[in-house]
């Protein structure tokens, strides 16, 4: 019995070595003239709030930590980022537009205000990106703000 275990546990961590030569490609990206802080005007601390909760997911920028470079967990991590990045991708918010931008702030405040972003298992690794009522309210009128500006525009 001993032997079978042991065989069994050679095979486990043989499989776990050899996984880790399957990793995906990093979210690493050149700074571009299209993400959300070059094209607007967003205060410091909302952009800060933004790069601290959001931009990991939803940008071409993540901040990697040493256990997103272990297999299986790169893989959900890649996938979260991919995810993400289809529902909203701040790098690309010049390319999107005005009705896309409204659309998508709208979404970010009912996204903040429920509590569904940033999602639970990121927070959980990722306790600065907790985001406080106060920090939550300060995301939200930004976004609104934003988006009534956009609105005016396009009405015009």
């Amino acid at each position: 019995m001993r032997k079978i275990i042991g065989g069994f546990s050679l095979i486990l961590i043989i499989a776990f070595v050899i996984i880790q030569f399957f990793q995906p490609e990093k979210n690493k990206a050149a700074a571009n003239s299209n993400d959300l802080l070059n094209t607007n005007n967003v205060p410091e601390n909302v952009a800060s709030l933004l790069k601290e909760s959001c931009y990991d997911c939803h940008s071409n920028n993540t901040r990697y930590l040493w256990y997103h470079k272990i297999a299986p967990v790169s893989w959900m991590v890649d996938r979260h980022i991919r995810d993400g990045k289809q529902e909203l991708n701040f790098s690309e918010w010049g390319t999107l537009d005005n009705y896309d931008q409204i659309i998508s702030l709208d979404e970010i405040t009912h996204e903040i205000r429920r509590k569904t972003m940033p999602l639970k298992s990121y927070r959980f690794m990722h306790p600065k990106a907790n985001l406080s009522d106060a920090q939550t309210q300060i995301l939200e009128e930004w976004s609104k703000k934003q988006g009534e500006a956009l609105l005016i525009n396009v009405i015009n």
